[in-house]
């Protein structure tokens, strides 16, 4: 089967390994400002525009507005309080399906529902930079995020390709299928080393569901 043009990764739980730091600071910060959260109820929200995360877990209130601005900024202080602390560390094989794909003249683009702050705290912390992908579309470089297709289409944009005939998308929740449905990808891909198991993802749409990135190009040999 002939390879995509582009394919499309999240980060956090698809590309990069997840270590509760995302879960870890929606609590703290949300509990930091007086609201209490299941896990359950963070794990819904996985894969979602972080902005809207923190909307969506708090109460509906007349200063719901306002009181999700300064709960995301804490949000984003915790996460790069413990990526700072702790590191950050790719999904084994990630960076060799990276080089494997862009030697074969495929577009590798980054996708992830975190502001381009703490996406770049990220990348820095991974070492990863122009000579590992070909570009990353943050949460708020796009109107909507997941299970709207916007990530996708900005990354198509970015990446020169304009037939989702051509694309593929991988991610490690429930959203990311969606939004890949939402854009019409050819390829939409489920990893199962992240924030959703099997039984999720089977629920959502997908044309593949693999273990992990690291899979991946077994799909086209």
């Amino acid at each position: 089967m002939r390879h995509p043009q582009l394919i499309i990764f999240d980060l956090a739980g698809t590309t990069v390994q997840d270590n509760g730091e995302v879960p870890e600071s929606f609590s703290a910060a949300l509990t930091q400002h007086g609201v209490q959260v299941t896990p359950e109820q963070v794990r819904k929200v996985r894969g979602s525009s972080k902005k809207q995360a923190v909307l969506d877990l708090l109460p509906d209130t007349p200063e719901k507005i306002e009181q999700g601005k300064i709960v995301y900024e804490s949000f984003c202080e915790q996460l790069s309080a413990r990526y700072q602390t702790s590191g950050a560390q790719s999904i084994v094989g990630s960076e060799s399906v990276f080089a494997s794909l862009r030697q074969l003249g495929v577009r590798v683009v980054l996708n992830t529902g975190f502001d381009r702050q703490t996406t770049q705290l990220l990348l820095t912390a991974l070492g990863w930079n122009e000579s590992t992908v070909d570009a990353v579309v943050c949460g708020d470089d796009v109107e909507r995020g997941r299970p709207a297709p916007d990530l996708i289409h900005e990354a198509m944009k970015r990446a020169g390709v304009d037939d989702p005939r051509h694309v593929a998308n991988v991610g490690d929740t429930s959203l990311d299928l969606y939004a890949g449905q939402n854009a019409h990808v050819r390829w939409n891909i489920g990893v199962l080393s992240g924030a959703h198991d099997r039984h999720e993802l089977e629920q959502a749409p997908h044309t593949h569901l693999i273990d992990s990135v690291a899979e991946l190009l077994d799909i086209w040999s």
